[in-house]
């Protein structure tokens, strides 16, 4: 329980095209890199170093990842050091078929290790993604919780914004949209709400 909010409700925010989206650069010391051979063990790592809401496992991987290893070295992204040492991960991947055009990209498990939280990486990563999913994709998506208030802002200000029919047919997800609006107040989310 953080910031008020007494549960964790699973969300899906939608974008509803794939261009405008805001531009920035990683800061002074970091730079990005793709996935390559052994980098299960680097993903598995920074995830189990931030991850405080789901139990993370060397499974996971393989259950997010296993059936689609040869689209990692195009839609996942590392950002380390200019010393080489992980700092965080993101992947642009796809809502449920990689082979549908029409598909939606997702905005998939961004992780930044504790360590490099709070400095300045995560909106360069969101804007790599988005050019990768730009480049596939008419439309995004992703999911994540609503007790993430600051990953929240982050896709707030990329132009993600609640699933309007999650929020219809779940009353918890429209309550917790509602609790994370008193700690954000972020227009996007205030015209979503109405």
């Amino acid at each position: 329980m953080s910031d008020g909010v007494t549960t964790d409700v699973s969300v899906h925010m939608i974008r509803d095209d794939v261009a405008d989206f805001p531009l920035y650069e990683l800061p002074a010391g970091y730079r990005f890199r793709m996935y390559r051979e052994g980098d299960d063990v680097t993903w598995t790592a920074l995830q189990m170093a931030a991850e405080p809401i789901i139990k993370v496992t060397p499974q996971l991987f393989t259950r997010e990842y296993g059936n689609d290893l040869d689209a990692l070295p195009d839609r996942m992204f590392f950002v380390e050091t200019d010393a080489g040492e992980p700092a965080a991960s993101i992947s642009a991947w796809w809502e449920h078929d990689r082979h549908n055009l029409l598909e939606r990209g997702r905005i998939h498990w961004v992780v930044v290790h504790p360590a490099h939280q709070r400095r300045g990486i995560t909106k360069p990563m969101m804007t790599r993604a988005m050019q990768r999913l730009a480049a596939s994709h008419p439309r995004a998506m992703l999911g994540t919780s609503s007790e993430r208030t600051w990953a929240l802002k982050v896709y707030l200000d990329f132009g993600f914004y609640p699933d309007p029919a999650e929020m219809e047919a779940k009353p918890e997800v429209a309550a917790a949209w509602r609790g994370v609006q008193e700690r954000l107040n972020h227009p996007l989310l205030a015209k979503s709400l109405g």
